[in-house]
């Protein structure tokens, strides 16, 4: 696929032609590279990264955390999804959260971590290594530490009053919060990874490790127990995809949110983008229109039984919707479901039974063609704020994802999959993989993944140009929409007159997320990674 000169970088694009890690840190994107370098393939090295992240951005993602692995295999000629997103606990409804506090931090809000079962499935179904090959990069990071990076010491301050004491013993050691260039120290994680090298997932959710983790909990008044660990299992899900020009885009199903952004992407697909110009007036007031509308069927559908998924993606469903973009900002919904909603908001479509025509993120690719994209989160910064006793993991905090609304299909009640914002991305023409994509960002993800993949798709940009372009996220009800300010103030002015209330960021804000992304070039063999320069997003390639 051949790029255009749209869209500047100040990030070289990292090329090779022998694999490509692309992630949010580069200690991390080096603990894949190692696995690559040993002759291990992508599912091994996706592993390494996973587990090294939780050490080198330990508020991001963790093994007591969840995640959606999208995964393509070269041998097998096809796109499966693993599904590690845990449940809530079997004793979870919405009574037993009095307030938004409960569901926001501390024991009460997690679902059962899923991260420690993904990993090791993905290992034992796909890869070729063993457990301590795999972790070895994060246990000697966790004992050795790491210095922290400029951003490691922003995200850290920003999230130490979510931080409860157990939290704060760690991440607190020397009195203060890590400064940039400090080295952070986690040998209690090291020992965690250590047990689960020895005894698997067993050990995990049937073990000791067990033991400890629902003792913590209900000692703290939280709900998770020994039988929701018991029961926990991953899913191997078929993904879903639509077709979009030329390319066929796929993402999770089903409670993910990733089909906003193929609803999105069919809706765009009425509209000639180029001609429109990148980032004009006109471009982004129907992105952040079409993005509205997808928004509002996104809370109406994603955690809803049975919900009419063909018609949500299909072309006609699509038409419909795009008819109702008018040149004026319609009134978002909010991210969130609501019993009274605002005068004039954006309503959720009735798609029918149409037929069929969503942190943290990095990619992986290896010389054998499989490819793995991985979007896994503890939710909120440091997720729940606890570390789970001496256990060194930091316990997510995904029930805040759900609601306590009577009548939401999100709604919190026993041993529930809720709306998932995790929505990883693999792009393919004439059949073969194009690109594995993605983005954290809690509701901006499905924002973020549409900007950056039609600058990558129809403006011809390459990966890391696509990335770094300047970007918008809105978030609240009403009309309000944060954008970057590389946007040009003339710009930004159209889109007041037409009555979208801007909130102008930081030129390279990481309110609209840390995307990461790998392309193929299938006709020279090259790979070529693109990582988020408003987080620590870092590429490597052999």
């Amino acid at each position: 696929m051949a790029f255009s000169s749209v869209g500047t970088v100040h990030r070289s694009t990292v090329t090779g032609t022998r694999g490509m890690v692309a992630s949010g840190h580069p200690l991390a994107s080096l603990a894949g590279v190692r696995m690559l370098l040993e002759q291990g393939n992508a599912f091994d090295a996706a592993v390494a990264v996973a587990a090294a992240l939780n050490i080198v951005e330990p508020y991001m993602s963790g093994i007591a955390g969840v995640g959606y692995a999208l995964v393509y295999s070269a041998a097998e000629e096809r796109v499966r999804v693993l599904d590690y997103c845990g449940r809530t606990p079997h004793d979870a409804n919405s009574e037993s959260f009095t307030s938004p506090h409960h569901q926001d931090g501390g024991v009460m809000s997690c679902l059962v971590p899923g991260a420690c079962g993904g990993w090791l499935e993905l290992l034992d179904r796909y890869g070729t290594m063993d457990r301590a090959t795999v972790f070895a990069p994060a246990i000697e990071l966790a004992e050795n530490g790491f210095p922290v990076t400029v951003k490691n010491a922003r995200f850290i301050q920003d999230s130490l009053p979510r931080m409860r004491p157990s939290g704060t013993r760690v991440i607190l050691s020397s009195g203060r919060a890590p400064l940039a260039g400090d080295v952070l120290i986690q040998k209690d994680l090291a020992r965690t990874f250590r047990r689960v090298v020895e005894g698997g997932a067993e050990a995990f959710y049937r073990g000791d490790l067990a033991s400890e983790i629902a003792g913590y909990v209900q000692a703290g008044g939280g709900l998770l127990s020994r039988k929701d660990l018991a029961d926990f299992e991953v899913e191997w899900t078929d993904a879903v995809s639509t077709a979009y020009r030329d390319f066929r885009v796929f993402c999770p199903p089903l409670p993910s949110a990733g089909f906003h952004i193929l609803q999105a992407l069919n809706m765009l697909e009425g509209y000639d983008l180029k001609d429109m110009g990148h980032h004009s007036e006109e471009a982004l007031h129907l992105f952040i229109e079409v993005l509205k509308l997808g928004n509002a069927d996104r809370v109406a559908f994603a955690a809803a039984p049975e919900a009419p998924l063909g018609g949500l993606l299909s072309k006609a469903y699509a038409n419909e919707r795009r008819r109702m973009i008018g040149d004026r900002a319609a009134v978002n919904r909010g991210e969130y479901y609501a019993a009274v909603g605002l005068p004039g908001e954006i309503a959720p479509g009735q798609p029918g039974d149409w037929l069929n025509e969503c942190t943290t993120h990095f990619d992986v690719v290896d010389v054998h063609g499989n490819a793995v994209a991985v979007t896994q989160s503890l939710g909120s910064g440091f997720g729940s704020g606890e570390i789970i006793g001496n256990t060194g993991m930091f316990l997510n905090n995904f029930i805040k994802w759900a609601d306590t609304v009577s009548g939401s299909p999100n709604c919190i009640e026993p041993h529930k999959k809720i709306d998932m914002c995790l929505s990883p991305c693999q792009v393919f023409k004439d059949g073969r993989l194009l690109a594995a994509l993605g983005t954290p960002g809690s509701w901006g993800i499905q924002q973020t993944t549409t900007q950056f993949t039609t600058n990558f798709l129809d403006y011809g940009m390459n990966i890391q140009a696509a990335i770094e372009a300047p970007r918008f996220r809105f978030q609240h009800a009403g009309t309000r929409v944060y954008m970057e300010s590389r946007v040009p103030a003339e710009i930004r002015s159209g889109l007041i007159r037409r009555g979208h209330q801007i909130d102008v960021v930081d030129a390279f804000s990481h309110v609209t997320g840390g995307a990461q992304g790998i392309s193929v070039d299938h006709e020279s063999g090259a790979l070529m990674g693109g990582a988020d320069p408003r987080r620590d997003g870092y590429a490597i390639g052999l």
